[in-house]
């Protein structure tokens, strides 16, 4: 049987042929809003209606109209348009002014142009790089000039960053003006600019004063400022209170690590600002009821009486000058003197000391601990990652729907709805998986530091910082039992739960045993400073700093 017609279907298929259509579509594309306000998109539709004037071309249609970063190829309307001539079927040719307007994302780019016109025979043509994309020599040329506009695009980039940080590292503020200032020389260069208090930043400045002197809270201080008019909501106003700016210093993520003074003028001074959050510090992370004796009475409702799981009181006997601890429960006899029951605490707070020469050996024991925890989480960060792009796909199959008129207004709300609320809860949950081992070795190299001189930190510290450090160490509290006379904790802090059972096995080392490890048990995972929350790692970096203020530990 000689007959290869019936083989035919077999062979590899061509590449669709070139039509001889009329029909074009226009896109355009500004990356900036300043650049649209200047009628650079009505200069390139023109440019382009003319083009296709002289090719005797017919427009059916124009994408673009806006402002779209080409650094990638995620662009809505540039979307819509590639959607638009792939579903058409009489769509030969997409006119744009350059091609660095239809994209700047360099070989990505040149692919979906070659793409278009393999798939599709559709052809992309340049208004200012007039070539022939359907030659070999024209698509060669296309593809560099495809590159030379990432090149460019990436050059431009790093200049701009560069100049960015040269503009910070001089004093001068290159963003938009925060609240309470005005610019007297707005849309000047940045070195030219005159940032000056504005008469609402003398409303704020006062914001700053009562929070230091008055110790009214942030939500009072933001009524306060919506009846004089100055419309602002407490987690804003928590933010004004935490930005340098206001000191006429300059912060920056692009400068890290560093404090530049400014060109601008200051609201307050320095020692007001950090009065302010050394009160805002305090007020968050110490909820406790005013109490004159305070400073005596530590453990006072951080220890619960063993028999009636009550929060301890404390009052002093004033002839003795003695302070005491008791359970408030009715018929409960539990009382005990303060200065027994703080040097019983100070024991079970140096149960935790480490001394100088096992410190390096600890660390490495305790990063070695906690590997294991991380190789968990970069595979929950990997999932969840897969599952975020799938929704995003989704998400692009609805739109795409919709743009071409297969499902309705509806529909299509109803499941983009459905597609986003899903994308939120993976993000929320990706959120929480953005721990960093270094962040979590500096609480490490924290904890060691605490634990060379845990007794005598709490000691000398005053109250808050006490309750810092208790509440660190041991973060459900204490009890105390009247019948042994002794105290417990309900649970310790994972990175202090270790150290005991570690220093046990090094010292076992110093007599000639050897180290099993598997007498240690693996980290079950608890931060210990803050509940487990999104946003667990930054509430640790500022407890972590925050601690070191108080403490003043240099590590």
């Amino acid at each position: 049987m000689n007959d290869l017609s019936l083989l035919q279907q077999f062979a590899p298929q061509s590449d669709k042929p070139l039509t001889d259509g009329k029909n074009a579509v226009i896109y355009t594309r500004v990356s900036s809003l300043e650049q649209e306000d200047n009628t650079s998109l009505g200069s390139q539709k023109k440019h382009c209606e003319n083009y296709a004037m002289k090719k005797d071309l017919n427009i059916v249609g124009y994408f673009g109209g806006t402002y779209e970063s080409a650094k990638t190829d995620d662009r809505k309307e540039f979307n819509r348009m590639l959607n638009f001539v792939k579903r058409s079927k009489n769509i030969s040719y997409v006119i744009v002014y350059s091609y660095e307007r239809f994209s700047r994302s360099g070989i990505n780019g040149a692919s979906i142009a070659d793409d278009l016109l393999k798939q599709y025979g559709v052809v992309t043509l340049a208004v200012s790089q007039e070539l022939d994309p359907t030659t070999p020599s024209g698509s060669f040329q296309q593809k560099i000039l495809f590159l030379f506009s990432q090149m460019d695009n990436e050059m431009r980039r790093d200049k701009s960053v560069a100049g960015m940080k040269e503009m910070l590292l001089k004093g001068y503020w290159i963003w938009e003006v925060p609240r309470g200032y005005v610019d007297l020389q707005k849309g000047g260069r940045a070195s030219e600019r005159q940032l000056v208090i504005s008469e609402e930043g003398k409303i704020l400045k006062k914001a700053f004063e009562w929070k230091a002197y008055k110790k009214m809270s942030s939500a009072d201080i933001a009524r306060k400022l919506n009846k004089m008019g100055v419309k602002i909501d407490e987690r804003r106003l928590n933010n004004l209170f935490s930005n340098p700016f206001y000191t006429g210093a300059i912060v920056s993520k692009m400068l890290p690590d560093r404090v530049i003074q400014g060109h601008h003028e200051p609201m307050v001074s320095v020692e007001l600002f950090l009065l302010v959050n050394g009160i805002r510090k305090e007020a968050r992370s110490l909820p406790y009821t005013k109490d004159p004796d305070k400073e005596n009475l530590p453990l006072k409702v951080f220890t619960k009486c063993e028999k009636c799981n009550t929060n301890l009181t404390g009052y002093i006997v004033k002839k003795k000058n003695l302070y005491y601890y008791k359970c408030r429960t009715k018929g409960c006899k539990t009382n005990r003197s303060a200065k027994v029951m703080h040097q019983m605490f100070l024991n079970m707070l140096n149960s935790f000391y480490v001394e100088e020469k096992h410190v390096n050996l600890l660390k490495d024991m305790l990063e070695e601990q906690i590997q294991n925890f991380f190789d968990q989480k970069l595979d929950q960060k990997k999932y969840l990652k897969i599952n975020l792009a799938e929704v995003k796909k989704k998400i692009e199959k609805v739109e795409e729907r919709f743009a071409v008129g297969e499902i309705e207004k509806t529909f299509y709300e109803k499941f983009v709805k459905k597609f986003r609320k899903e994308q939120a809860q993976i993000r929320k949950e990706l959120s929480q998986t953005t721990l960093e081992s270094s962040n979590l070795k500096k609480v490490i190299e924290y904890t060691l530091e605490i634990c060379r001189n845990t007794g005598t930190l709490w000691k000398d510290a005053n109250i808050y910082s006490k309750r810092i450090l208790q509440e660190m160490v041991y973060p459900e509290g204490i009890s105390y039992d009247r019948g042994t006379d002794k105290v417990r904790t309900y649970r310790v802090n994972t990175f202090f739960a270790l150290i005991p059972e570690l220093i046990r096995l090094l010292k076992g080392k110093e007599k000639g045993d050897l180290i099993n490890f598997n007498q240690v048990p693996h980290v079950g995972w608890m931060t210990g400073f803050e509940p487990a929350t999104p946003g667990t790692t930054n509430q640790c970096s500022n407890q972590l700093s925050y601690n070191h203020h108080f403490f003043g530990l240099q590590i």
